[in-house]
C-alpha cells in the first residue's frame, strides 16, 4: 500500500465534506441529538453525573447517523460517472478503499470530538469519572467506525445516495439488532453454544463500564474488517461480473465471506471466553483487589480450595452482566490461585442431573420475570458458588443484582481457607430474628436474612437473657433489647459492662418488624397468647418502661424513645414527593464539607456512599462518661428534625396504637447521631482494645429488616443502599476481624449532579421555612381561638354569678354556652387547618417549579451549547470560502 495514494483519496474526501455545510450539519445534527438523549428527564431523576442516558441509545443514534455520513461515499462516484474515471488512476481497489474509509471515519471522528461537550457539561454539573468517560468514548468511536464500514457497503450496492441510506440502516440495523432478532439468539445459544454478546450494543456496554476489553476490541475491528472485505469484493467485481466463470467467481467470494465471519465469530468468542481487559475506572473495580490477592495467597497448599459454579446457560438482560462478572472473576481467582484453587463450571437447565447436583450442594434456582420476543415468562435461574476445602464450605445460593461480586468471592475464600470460623451470638427478643411461630397471630415468622448472611462468614448461636449471660461469642448482636424484661435487660447490662464486644439495633417505631408499632419502646409488651379473646396471660412489664435506662447509662449514651427522626430532603429527585419523609437516606456527604458527612469517614462506616433508615431514633453522648463516643451515623443539618410518638400516632380502633402522618414537619438547626461506637478512651490509637465497654449502637432495626435485605439484594427501586454492607462492617470491626471491610467499600463512587443539589437546597430550605412558619401561625391562631372561648367562658360564670338563679340553672346555662363556643372553635380550626393546608399546597407548588425551571434552564443550556463550536466552525469556514472566492474576482463584476 502506498500512503501518498490514500492521503490523496482521503484529502479529496474529507474535502468534499467541508467543503460546503454538509459536514458541519451532520456534525450539528449528531451533537444535538446525544444532548437530548444524555440529558432527559430520567438523567435529571437518577441525579448521576454520567453519560448512562446516552450509552444506553447511542447504537440507536448511530443507526441513523452513520449512513448519513456514509451514503454519498460511493453511490455519488457511481452517479456522477466519477468511479470509472477513479478506478483508472494508478491506485489499486484497496488503497481507494481504504482512503474513502479513513475520510468517513475522519469526519465521523470529528463529529465526536465535538460532543465531548457533553462531559463538560457533566463536569459544570457534578464530578464525572473521567477514566469512565475516557473509555465510554473510545467505545463509541470502536462503534462508529464498524457501522461505517456497513455504511459504506451500503452505498457501493447502489447509485442512488437516498437508496444508500435506506439501505445503510437496514444493513446497520443487523449487527445493532442481532441478539433481537426472534430464531437467532435461540441458534447461536442453543444450537452453537455461544453465549457472549453478538451485538453491538453488548460489547459496547464492557466501555460504558470503564472496561476496555479484548474481546471488545476485536470485535469491532473484525466488524469493520467484515465490511471492508465485502466492499473490496463488489468494488473489484467489475473485473469478472459479466464473464465466463462469473458463477464459479460469486461463489468462490461467497465461501471467502462465510468463512471469514466464521473466522472472526470464533476468535471474537474466543477472546470473551479467555477474559481480560483494561481497567480505567477511578476506583479501579474491575480489577482485583489487595484484600483479594493476599487472600489467594494465604490459601493451605495442604487444603486447597474447590469453587464450583452453578450457572444457567441463559439468563435475562438484567443478569447477563451479573452472569459475565462471575465468570470472569472466578476466572481470574482460578489463573492466580494455581493450584490451590480449581474452578468448575457448571452449567444447570431446570430438572436436569446438574439441577439435581446443584440443590443437594445448597444451590437453589431464583425464578425471575423475563421478557422474549414482547413475551413475559418466568425462569428458574441458577447463579450459585459452593467453595469447599479440607477446613470448611460455604453456599452463595445466588448473585443477585445488588451483590458485590468480587467481596462475596473473597469472604467465602477467606472462611473456607481458615481452620476455625469466629462466633456471632444472636440475643433472644421480641424482634424474632430467628423467626418462629407467632401465637397471637398464629402464623410463621420467617428468619431475618441477615443470619443468613451471617452464616457465610461466622458460626451463629442463639444466646437467651434469661440467665447470666456466659456464651462464648465473638460478637453478641441484640436486636430490640428495649423489648426485655427487668431481669433479661440486668443480665444483658452485666454483658456489656464485662466488656464484651455488643451490636445493638433498638428502634423508637420499628414498623417492619413483627409485630409492628407494638414492639416499639413506649407500647407494653404483647401478650405471650394461648388463651381466648380476653384471657390472654397479661405479659411481663418492660424494664425501665421501655426506655433501656439502665443499658443507655451503661453506654454512656442518652436516647429519647419517644422521638423520632424525618427529613425533608430526597437525593433521588423521582422519589422525592413519593418516599414519606420518615425515609431518611444517608450520603456521604451533603455539600463537600467534612463535617457536613452524614457517613463520616471512620474506619466502619467511611467509604460507604448511602443507607437507608425508616422512622429512626436520635443518640447523643452522656456529658458524664468517660467512653469514647465515635459518631458512625448522623443527619443532614438543615432539613431534619424530631417527630414525637403521639405525633405520629393515634389510639387504634381495637386498641393499641396505629400510624398517623403528621399534618406538618418542622425541622430544626441540628444535626443528630443515629449511629455511634463507644469504647474505652485511647482504643482508636491504634492500641490493643483496652478493657471496658465495646458496643455500638444504632437507632434503628428496620434498616437490616428482610425489607431492607431485599432492597440491597434486588437493586429495588434502583437505589444502591449499603445498610447490610454497614452491619457487617460493625460485626466485624467488634470482632477484630477487619480483612473486608474495606472490599465491601470497594464501587463506583456515587457521583451526584453537586452543582444542581446545590441550587435546588434554597428553594428546598424556603419551602421548609414557610411550612414551618405557616404552622406555627396555625398553632398561635387556635391559642388565640381558645383563649377567646376561655375569656368567653370566664366572663358568662361571672355574670351567672351575679345573678339570681340556683346551682342546677347555672350548670346547665353555662355548658350550653360551653357546647357552642366549642362549636365554633372547632368551625374556627377547621378554617385555620384548611387556610394552612393550602398555603403549605401552594408553597410546595412554587417550590416544584422553581426546582423544574432550574432544571429545564440546565437541560436548555445542556442542549444548546454543545453543537455551538461546530456552528462557529462552519460559518468561520463558509464565510472564509465566500471571500477567498470573492477575492480573485473584478469588482465591476460582482453584484
Amino acid at each position: 500500500m502506498r500512503s501518498h495514494v490514500i492521503l490523496a483519496v482521503f484529502k479529496r474526501n474529507v474535502s468534499s465534506y467541508f467543503s460546503g455545510m454538509l459536514g458541519y450539519l451532520f456534525i450539528v445534527v449528531f451533537v444535538v441529538a446525544g444532548a437530548f438523549l444524555a440529558f432527559n428527564q430520567n438523567f435529571f431523576a437518577d441525579n448521576l453525573a454520567n453519560l448512562d442516558q446516552l450509552s444506553s441509545q447511542f447504537p440507536l443514534l448511530l443507526l441513523f447517523i452513520i449512513p448519513a455520513i456514509t451514503m454519498t461515499a460511493w453511490a455519488d462516484e457511481k452517479k456522477l460517472g466519477t468511479d470509472e474515471l477513479l478506478f483508472t488512476l494508478p491506485a489499486s481497489d484497496f488503497e481507494i478503499l481504504l482512503g474513502k474509509y479513513l475520510a468517513v471515519l475522519f469526519v465521523y471522528t470529528v463529529a465526536l470530538m465535538f460532543s465531548i461537550t457533553h462531559a463538560f457539561v457533566l463536569s459544570a454539573l457534578g464530578n464525572p469519572d473521567w477514566g469512565l468517560i475516557a473509555t465510554t468514548y473510545f467505545g463509541y468511536w470502536l462503534a462508529g467506525g464498524a457501522l461505517l464500514a456497513a455504511g459504506m457497503f451500503a452505498s457501493v450496492l447502489t447509485s442512488s445516495a437516498t437508496v444508500a441510506f435506506v439501505l445503510g440502516t437496514a444493513i446497520c440495523a443487523i449487527p445493532v439488532f442481532i441478539d433481537r432478532i426472534p430464531g437467532v439468539d435461540t441458534l447461536l445459544k442453543d444450537t452453537l453454544g455461544i453465549t457472549a454478546p453478538l451485538s453491538v450494543g453488548g460489547h459496547l456496554e464492557g466501555f460504558t463500564a470503564g472496561k476496555v476489553a479484548y474481546s471488545g476490541i476485536f470485535y469491532f475491528i473484525g466488524l469493520t474488517a467484515f465490511f471492508l472485505y465485502l466492499n473490496s469484493v463488489f468494488i473489484a467485481r467489475r473485473h469478472w461480473a459479466g464473464g465466463k466463470n462469473a458463477g464459479e467467481m460469486a461463489l468462490h467470494y461467497t465461501a471467502r465471506v462465510a468463512c471469514l465471519a466464521v473466522a472472526l465469530l470464533s476468535f471474537t468468542y474466543t477472546l470473551a471466553v479467555a477474559g481480560g481487559d483494561i481497567d480505567t475506572t477511578s476506583e479501579q473495580l474491575h480489577t482485583l483487589s489487595k484484600t483479594t490477592i493476599e487472600t489467594i495467597k494465604g490459601i493451605d497448599k495442604e487444603k486447597p480450595v474447590t469453587i464450583q459454579a452453578f450457572l444457567s446457560p441463559d439468563v435475562p438482560q438484567d443478569y447477563v452482566p451479573i452472569r459475565k462478572e462471575l465468570r470472569d472473576k472466578l476466572r481470574e481467582y482460578d489463573q492466580r490461585g494455581g493450584a490451590n484453587i480449581q474452578v468448575r463450571f457448571v452449567d444447570v437447565e431446570p430438572y436436569s442431573e446438574a439441577a439435581e447436583e446443584a440443590s443437594s450442594l445448597g444451590i437453589t434456582p431464583r425464578q425471575i420475570q423475563s421478557e422474549t420476543n414482547g413475551r413475559f415468562s418466568l425462569e428458574d435461574v441458577y447463579l450459585g458458588v459452593v467453595l469447599t476445602s479440607g477446613f470448611d464450605t460455604v453456599v452463595v445460593p445466588f448473585f443477585d443484582r445488588g451483590t458485590p461480586i468480587e467481596y462475596e468471592l473473597t469472604r467465602s475464600l477467606g472462611t473456607v481457607s481458615k481452620a476455625e470460623r469466629k462466633t456471632v451470638g444472636i440475643l433472644t427478643t421480641d424482634a424474632g430474628v430467628f423467626g418462629g411461630f407467632d401465637q397471637r397471630t398464629f402464623r410463621s415468622l420467617p428468619e431475618w436474612q441477615i443470619v443468613t448472611e451471617l452464616e457465610k462468614q461466622y458460626n451463629i448461636r442463639e444466646v437467651s437473657p434469661d440467665s447470666k449471660i456466659e456464651a462464648e461469642v465473638d460478637v453478641l448482636l441484640a436486636v430490640l433489647p428495649s423489648s426485655l424484661t427487668q431481669p433479661q435487660m440486668d443480665n444483658f447490662v452485666n454483658y456489656v459492662k464485662e466488656g464484651h464486644p455488643v451490636l445493638i439495633f433498638d428502634d423508637p417505631v420499628p414498623l417492619f418488624n413483627p409485630p409492628g408499632l407494638q414492639g416499639a419502646p413506649l407500647e407494653p409488651k404483647p401478650s405471650p397468647g394461648g388463651g381466648m379473646m380476653g384471657m390472654q396471660q397479661p405479659a411481663e412489664p418492660k424494664a425501665d418502661g421501655g426506655r433501656a435506662t439502665s443499658l443507655m447509662k451503661a453506654l454512656g449514651l442518652r436516647w429519647d424513645v419517644s422521638k423520632s427522626l424525618f427529613d425533608l430532603r430526597n437525593p433521588h429527585p423521582r422519589y422525592a414527593s413519593v418516599f414519606p419523609k420518615e425515609l431518611i437516606f444517608l450520603t456521604e456527604s451533603d455539600d463537600d464539607k467534612d463535617d457536613s458527612r452524614q457517613i463520616p469517614n471512620n474506619p466502619i462506616a467511611g467509604g460507604l456512599q448511602e443507607l437507608l433508615l425508616y422512622y429512626p431514633g436520635a443518640i447523643s453522648r452522656d456529658p458524664e462518661t468517660r467512653l469514647e463516643y465515635i459518631e458512625l451515623l448522623r443527619s443532614r443539618q438543615s432539613s431534619t428534625g424530631l417527630n414525637d410518638w403521639n405525633e405520629i400516632t393515634r389510639p387504634g380502633m381495637f386498641g393499641g396504637r396505629q400510624m398517623s402522618a403528621p399534618s406538618t414537619y418542622t425541622p430544626d438547626d441540628k444535626r443528630y447521631t443515629i449511629a455511634a461506637l463507644v469504647q474505652p478512651s485511647g482504643s482508636s490509637d491504634g492500641e490493643e482494645k483496652k478493657e471496658g465497654i465495646h458496643a455500638i449502637f444504632v437507632a434503628d432495626i428496620d434498616m437490616i429488616h428482610n425489607v431492607m435485605f431485599d432492597v440491597w439484594q434486588r437493586q429495588m427501586y434502583d437505589l444502591k443502599i449499603d445498610n447490610i454492607l454497614f452491619t457487617l462492617n460493625c460485626v466485624d470491626y467488634l470482632a477484630g476481624d477487619e480483612r473486608f471491610i474495606d472490599l465491601r467499600k470497594r464501587r463506583a463512587e456515587h457521583r451526584t449532579l453537586a452543582e444542581l443539589e446545590r441550587q435546588k437546597k434554597k428553594f428546598e430550605e424556603r419551602r421548609s421555612n414557610e411550612e414551618k412558619k405557616a404552622d406555627d401561625e396555625a398553632k398561635q391562631a387556635v391559642k388565640d381561638a381558645k383563649d377567646r372561648l376561655e375569656k368567653i367562658l370566664a366572663d358568662l360564670r361571672g355574670e351567672m354569678q351575679k345573678g339570681n338563679m340556683d346551682a342546677g340553672t347555672m350548670q346547665v346555662r353555662l355548658q350550653n354556652a360551653a357546647e357552642a363556643e366549642n362549636r365554633k372553635l372547632r368551625q374556627q380550626e377547621e378554617e385555620i387547618e384548611r387556610e394552612k393546608n393550602e398555603r403549605v399546597r401552594k408553597v410546595r407548588i412554587e417550590t416544584e417549579q422553581e426546582i423544574r425551571k432550574i432544571e429545564n434552564g440546565k437541560w436548555k443550556w445542556a442542549v444548546i451549547v454543545p453543537p455551538l463550536p461546530a456552528i462557529f466552525l462552519g460559518i468561520i469556514v463558509v464565510l472564509s470560502q465566500v471571500f477567498n472566492e470573492r477575492r480573485g474576482i473584478a469588482k465591476d463584476r460582482l453584484r
